[in-house]
């Protein structure tokens, strides 16, 4: 009998860890084909020709298109880090009437398509027939077709990447030791970077790095406001298309793989400097 039951628990077993070999291949397969493998074909066709790198960084509105996103993406990034960290502790910590529906609109801009994005904010600030966009044209204030739109186009859309990750961990952490720290005499400052801070610090610090991946290769709402004028305002994913319509598939291969490799290089860094305990 004992023989019988042992049997049966090694067939059983085995059963579940061909199951877990199963969907572990299923899993990477997917990634494989819909990630890994078309992001690989961007970096071969890259390095195909030996130059297009050279080539891509020797471009004036390739250098230009890079240097204006990265300006983009920084603003957008501390924009978003402050306006997170700020609207994460409202939502946590404070109760106040409507705070669910401000939470659920926080998502909006994951749900809504960029180029709608794009759009509100021409008739918005457009400078002919936006709501405020002839009032600011005539202080001297040019929002869209200009760097402040792309920013806020930008900063819009990766708003809630930063939110997203520090909510949880606010609500994990509680209030006790923010409390505590209080009762002692320390003020909301103190409070914040003292005890708050190094709490959320990783998972801050991991929202930024999705932000600013987000940033860099936003599209849609970025086209639509910029007005996509050449070494002027034009960003590096503006450059992508241009390039690969005039037949020139070697620089837009290696401007996508140079905007590829910045928020890989990102996310792996954050990756291996995270604490052991915190990746768990």
């Amino acid at each position: 009998m004992a023989d019988t039951a042992i049997a049966r628990r090694t067939r059983s077993f085995g059963r579940k860890t061909r199951g877990t070999y199963l969907r572990r291949s299923l899993v990477i397969i997917y990634l494989t084909m819909l990630v890994i493998w078309p992001v690989s074909l961007v970096a071969v066709e890259t390095f195909s020709d030996g130059n297009s790198l050279t080539h891509a960084l020797s471009d004036p509105a390739v250098t230009k298109a890079i240097w204006l996103t990265v300006q983009v993406t920084a603003w957008a990034v501390v924009i978003n880090t402050v306006f997170g960290v700020i609207v994460s502790l409202l939502i946590v910590r404070y109760r106040f009437p409507g705070r669910r529906l401000y939470s659920t609109l926080l998502d909006l801009p994951l749900s809504v398509s960029p180029v709608v994005v794009g759009l509100a904010l021409l008739l918005a600030y457009g400078p002919r027939d936006g709501f405020f966009g002839p009032a600011l044209q005539d202080m001297g204030i040019s929002i869209i077709f200009s760097t402040p739109g792309i920013v806020m186009a930008t900063a819009f859309v990766s708003l809630p990447l930063v939110i997203r990750e520090l909510v949880p961990i606010l609500e994990e952490i509680g209030t006790d030791q923010e409390l505590a720290a209080r009762s002692l005499g320390a003020g909301p400052w103190q409070t914040f970077r003292r005890i708050t801070l190094p709490s959320i610090k990783w998972a801050l610090l991991y929202g930024v790095v999705l932000s600013l991946a987000r940033s860099l290769g936003e599209f849609g709402a970025v086209k639509i406001v910029s007005g996509n004028i050449s070494q002027r305002t034009q960003t590096a994913t503006l450059v992508v298309e241009d390039k690969y319509l005039e037949f020139e598939q070697g620089t837009a291969y290696a401007t996508a793989f140079l905007l590829t490799l910045i928020a890989v290089a990102a996310l792996v860094v954050v990756t291996f400097l995270r604490p052991k305990e915190e990746q768990k």
